[in-house]
C-alpha cells in the first residue's frame, strides 16, 4: 500500500487573488493542469506555499476550496498540509483548522523562530496526536530547530508521525533518515533539496517533494520513474538542476508564481512584504526557462 510521500509530493504555490489573499478560485488553472499532469499529492502552505505568511483565519477556506476541487480531480488523490508555527499553540490551532478543512494529513517543522531543546522539539511532535491525522515532520533548518538524530529515533516511536520530509541539503543526514525508516515499518522519507533529488533516490528515499515540480511536475515523476536508470537519473536530475537557475534572476516563490502567470496557471500574487516580479525579471525567467520548455507545465484549457 503507498504511504503519504511514496513518489512525488508537489509543494504547491497558494495562489492569490490579491497580494495576500489565497483563493481556490484562483487556483482552478494550476490545479486541472496538475491532475492532467498525472500528479496525486500535493502539500499546501509549506514554504512553497507561502505558509508563513498566511494568518490563520485565511487559511482554512483555502485548504477546504483546494481539497474539494481536487478530490473531483483527482479520486483518491491526498493533501497534506503544512501547520508550522512559532509555537505549540498556535501549531495546534492550524492543524485543527486544517482537519476541519478536510486534509488527509499534517506537516510540521519543529517551532520556528527560538532553538529548542530535543525534548521539547519532541513534545511539539507528541502534541499533534489529538488531531486524528498522520503527521509528517519537516526538517527546515533554514527557518526552524534542526533535526537531530535524538529527535528522529523518538519520532519513529509516535505512531501518528508518519514520516519526514528533509529540505536539510545534508547527505549524511538524509542516511541516517532512510535508515531510521528501515527500522519503523511504513514510515517513509521524502527528499525537498531540488539539486540531490538523484542522490536521494539512489540513496533509498521513498519519494520527493521539489519546488520545481509547480513549473514541472512530469520531469519530477520522469525523474522518480527512472531511478533505477542511472543514466536517465543523471539527465533528469540536470534538466531539474537547470530550472533552480530561476532563483539566481529572483529568490523564491516570485519566480515560480512570474512564469506560472505567463502561463495562464496562477496569478503572480504573493503575500506581502513579497512582492511581484518586475516586469525585466520576468523577462529574464523566460529566458533561463525557454530551453526547459517542453518540461513546463501548460493551461489545460489553452487552446496554444
Amino acid at each position: 500500500m503507498a504511504g503519504l510521500l511514496d513518489g512525488l509530493v508537489v509543494p504547491l504555490v497558494t495562489p492569490m487573488s490579491e497580494p495576500g489573499l489565497p483563493s481556490a478560485d484562483a487556483g482552478e488553472p494550476l490545479l486541472r493542469a496538475m491532475a492532467r499532469a498525472g500528479v496525486r499529492r500535493l502539500m499546501l502552505l509549506g514554504s512553497n506555499g507561502e505558509g508563513p505568511l498566511i494568518p490563520a483565519e485565511r487559511a482554512g477556506a483555502f485548504v477546504a476550496g483546494v481539497t474539494g476541487r481536487w478530490r473531483d480531480l483527482v479520486p483518491g488523490g491526498s493533501i497534506l498540509v503544512n501547520v508550522t508555527a512559532a509555537g505549540t499553540d498556535e501549531a495546534r490551532r492550524r492543524a485543527e483548522d486544517a482537519a476541519a478543512a478536510g486534509a488527509d494529513a499534517l506537516v510540521l517543522s519543529p517551532p520556528t523562530y527560538f532553538r529548542h531543546r530535543d525534548d521539547e522539539v519532541v513534545a511539539h511532535y507528541a502534541a499533534m496526536a489529538g488531531q486524528g491525522l498522520p503527521v509528517v515532520a519537516y526538517n527546515a533548518p533554514r527557518y526552524a530547530t534542526p533535526l537531530t538524530p535524538a529527535v528522529v529515533a523518538a519520532l519513529t516511536g509516535l505512531p501518528h508521525v508518519v514520516g519526514i520530509k528533509d529540505s536539510s541539503g545534508d547527505p549524511g543526514l538524509l542516511a541516517q533518515l532512510i535508515a531510521a525508516a528501515r527500522r519503523r515499518p511504513g514510515f517513509q522519507v521524502s527528499q525537498g533539496d531540488e539539486r540531490r533529488l538523484a542522490d536521494a533516490l539512489r540513496a533509498g528515499a521513498h519519494g520527493i517533494t521539489p519546488g520545481t515540480a509547480n513549473l514541472a511536475p512530469r520531469l519530477a515523476l520522469d525523474l522518480l520513474a527512472a531511478r533505477d536508470d542511472g543514466a536517465e537519473l543523471d539527465r533528469l536530475q540536470d534538466l531539474t538542476t537547470r530550472l533552480t537557475r530561476i532563483h539566481a534572476v529572483r529568490p523564491g516563490v516570485p519566480s515560480v508564481k512570474a512564469l506560472l502567470a505567463t502561463r495562464g496557471l496562477c496569478p503572480p500574487h504573493s503575500a506581502p512584504p513579497l512582492a511581484a516580479c518586475t516586469p525585466d525579471e520576468i523577462e529574464e525567467l523566460a529566458r533561463v526557462v525557454e530551453p526547459l520548455a517542453p518540461h513546463l507545465l501548460t493551461d489545460p484549457g489553452s487552446t496554444t
